[in-house]
């Protein structure tokens, strides 16, 4: 079959490799000039950034997706679990590292409250177990609302109350300020607030603290670098820097995709594409199956302030992973995700990561590249002057936690927010990852793989289950092609 891929993200690149090995005839359509999408490169000044994704987790889904080409994560680059794992300041001064060794970071949380360790101990017991039990279901196509008589999920309904937040649970097992919001902080993960998403995603916290944080040498890029190989091996044709304007559908099937003046027939087309965007601006109302007033009452993450920034020096009090949380994050969670308040906040909870530290490529000897983020509201006025003071009040709050000099040492700066994500990525509203995970956006009910109105239209990517992240992508891409296996084969 003639297969179009519509955009070159990872969903798409995985989606298109994997099919390509199923012997399809599969073409990438890319509006943008390099593969990547959200996980793209900047490169300039001696200074390399990921430009999304610098987290990598859950490594088995790595392996399991290579193994489907007879390949090994090690025959495409050196992957490195990070001891500390990550680094958190807390607004009054103080500072902890999660440790790669449960032991240590269950002393940490001896020292945050009495018996922490042991609750610690517990809680990621039970983090374990329900995460092995979700693991069963990630690869499920979950398409319907019977999707629920599955065992394994029934399974998981009965271990934990899904109708929970996962900020009232953790609130149940950990009494200091501190230990929760290490717990909770891991939920921004998914780009929902605490008190919205559900109680299963505590399972993060078993990732992170038990599976530990990796990274690849050079960065999330060899992921995407390790893809675009794996697809351009099965033969995958590349049309960059062609935008799809329009999809012909007779008869309830896609017959011809349109971009840049050109049209290319199909069997059938998976989209990579944002979801929202593409389904109200690509596809006639009649052949929706999302409609706008559909996309207008979702709740999508945030959008974000990132700021890739070289400097001439190294600094010291920073490692790879970073984590600074703002003491009133309650009010913070507000501005970003309740629209009514919605506004560019003044400080906020950031993210910094630092490549260079490993990756000697990252930056020029003695430099360091860094990369910041700050969720903002998605959808709100975004204008250089908003960036440039929220950027500034966070390097201040930074060189203070840290006692690093920075602001002064910037030999490169560039800022990526809300209108970049949607000039680039079409993102819709601005937003950075899609639909954010509530219990009423998980699962069966996040959009479908398959168009309910096109019999040949499928979507891959963040907005479909199981949702957001790299690892979760390429599962979603397997389950595309399985369902491309059963439904048109």
């Amino acid at each position: 079959m003639r297969i179009v891929v519509v955009g070159a993200g990872v969903g798409g690149l995985a989606a298109a490799a994997l099919l390509a090995r199923d012997g399809h005839e599969v073409t990438i359509v890319e509006k943008n000039e390099n593969v990547g999408g959200r996980a793209g490169v900047l490169s300039r000044d001696g200074f390399t950034f990921d430009m999304g994704p610098t987290w990598y987790l859950m490594p088995e889904i790595f392996d399991r997706f290579y193994s489907h080409f007879g390949r090994k994560t090690s025959d495409f680059y050196n992957l490195l679990k990070l001891d500390p794992g990550y680094r958190v300041f807390f607004d009054d001064g103080g500072k902890v590292d999660i440790s790669a060794e449960l032991d240590e970071n269950i002393s940490l949380f001896d020292s945050l409250e009495p018996n922490g360790g042991e609750k610690l101990r517990r809680f990621l017991a039970k983090c374990e177990e329900l995460y092995k039990s979700v693991s069963k279901t990630l690869y499920l196509d979950l398409d319907s609302p019977f999707s629920f008589l599955n065992p394994e999920i029934l399974s998981q309904g009965i271990k934990i109350n899904i109708f929970e937040s996962v900020e009232s649970y953790v609130k149940k097992w950990f009494q200091s300020d501190k230990a929760r919001k290490l717990l909770l902080y891991s939920i921004g993960f998914i780009g929902t607030p605490p008190s919205k998403a559900p109680a299963f995603y505590a399972i993060l916290n078993y990732v992170k603290l038990v599976q530990g944080v990796y990274m690849p040498e050079h960065g999330i890029r060899q992921v995407v670098n390790a893809l675009y190989r794996l697809a351009k091996q099965e033969n995958v044709e590349f049309l960059l820097g062609q935008e799809v304007s329009k999809i012909e559908v007779r008869n309830s099937r896609a017959e011809r995709i349109y971009m840049n003046g050109s049209s290319m027939k199909v069997d059938a087309v998976v989209v990579n594409a944002d979801y929202a965007s593409f389904e109200t601006k690509i596809l006639e109302p009649r052949h929706r199956t999302y409609d706008v007033d559909y996309w207008s009452k979702r709740m999508f993450t945030p959008s974000a302030l990132i700021a890739y920034i070289g400097l001439d020096k190294k600094v010291e009090n920073l490692i790879p992973h970073n984590v600074f949380l703002e003491k009133d994050w309650g009010e913070n969670f507000q501005q970003i995700f309740d629209q009514r308040y919605a506004k560019w906040p003044e400080y906020a909870s950031y993210y910094v990561h630092v490549p260079s530290k490993i990756d000697k490529t990252a930056a020029p000897a003695g430099g360091e590249a860094v990369f910041i983020l700050i969720p903002v509201a998605h959808g709100i006025d975004d204008d250089d002057s908003k960036r440039e003071t929220l950027l500034n009040n966070i390097l201040q709050d930074l060189e203070q936690k840290t006692g690093e000099k920075v602001r002064e040492n910037i030999v490169f700066k560039q800022l990526f927010s809300i209108r970049d994500f949607s000039a680039r990525y079409h993102a819709y509203r601005g937003s950075a990852l899609g639909l954010a995970h509530t219990l009423g956006q998980t699962a069966f009910w996040r959009p479908r793989h398959r168009s309910k109105k096109v019999k040949n239209l499928y979507y891959s990517g963040q907005y479909t289950h199981p949702g957001i992240g790299v690892p979760m992508v390429l599962i979603s891409a397997e389950i595309v092609r399985n369902k491309l296996r059963k439904e048109l084969m």
